[in-house]
């Protein structure tokens, strides 16, 4: 069984789960994938707790203030963890970006296996992509400070982020509009920081934040940049290798 640690947000849990369903799709009930998802709303915000809006993210643990925080995050995700564990869930998937700031904690203090959304949509840009091409971001601004992506990418890729302006009026918008429900208002908001990643001839576009596929696969009008097959959606690949991984069981 596939165990999905949501509620990061809770409309990014459920688009995994219908993803799954969707690339897996039976012809009988029996004939689906077995998953639990528990969708642990009440898990502390991500960007408050890492400080995002300190200058240094680096001396996190000489901050007693910000240790507290993540140290917080890190008791609940462990919590949310153990529950899929003791369900007899035999992996775990995180389908929220930002949460894998904490990933190689979790993976130290928890004995079951949690797949890395960052790694795999690195490991897929390696086998589609060339060495040193653009690969475009858009995320939450606490994924680019914690350089969840930048981990795996800088070595092999130039990623690029939209303009700081652009992240703040559009990007980081469209984020909120999701998590309220409001799709249509986030897929006009995230239009502008699509367009200038796409002008910076960027080969992929990694869609870095779980919500964001939510705004743009949702209407139509990107309808040829969907053509030209340029984003990346994290969420569908942990689907896929989730999958894959849970058919080897």
């Amino acid at each position: 069984m596939i165990g999905i640690l949501g509620g990061m947000g809770t409309q990014a849990g459920l688009d995994f789960c219908n993803k799954l369903a969707i690339l897996y799709r039976g012809k009988i009930d029996q004939e689906y994938p077995l998953f639990l998802l528990f969708n642990k709303s009440n898990i502390p915000g991500r960007p408050e707790s890492i400080g995002v809006q300190t200058k240094n993210l680096s001396n996190r643990k000489k901050n007693k203030k910000i240790e507290k925080k993540y140290s917080l995050v890190l008791k609940s995700l462990l919590h949310g963890c153990s529950i899929l564990k003791k369900s007899k869930c035999k992996f775990i998937v995180i389908p929220c970006n930002t949460a894998h700031y904490w990933y190689d904690d979790l993976k130290r203090k928890i004995k079951i296996p949690i797949l890395s959304m960052p790694k795999e949509v690195y490991f897929y840009t390696r086998k589609n992509c060339k060495k040193d091409s653009k690969i475009g971001i858009l995320c939450t601004e606490a994924t680019l400070k914690t350089g969840v992506y930048n981990k795996y990418f800088d070595k092999s890729f130039k990623l690029i982020s939209p303009s700081k302006s652009l992240q703040k009026i559009h990007v980081n918008k469209a984020i909120k509009y999701v998590k309220m429900g409001k799709i249509k208002l986030a897929e006009k908001a995230i239009k502008p920081a699509v367009n200038e990643l796409v002008k910076m001839k960027c080969k992929k576009i990694i869609l870095g934040c779980t919500e964001l596929p939510i705004a743009i696969f949702a209407y139509k009008s990107f309808k040829k940049i969907k053509k030209s097959k340029v984003f990346i959606d994290p969420n569908l690949l942990l689907a896929n290798v989730s999958m894959k991984k849970y058919l080897r069981k």
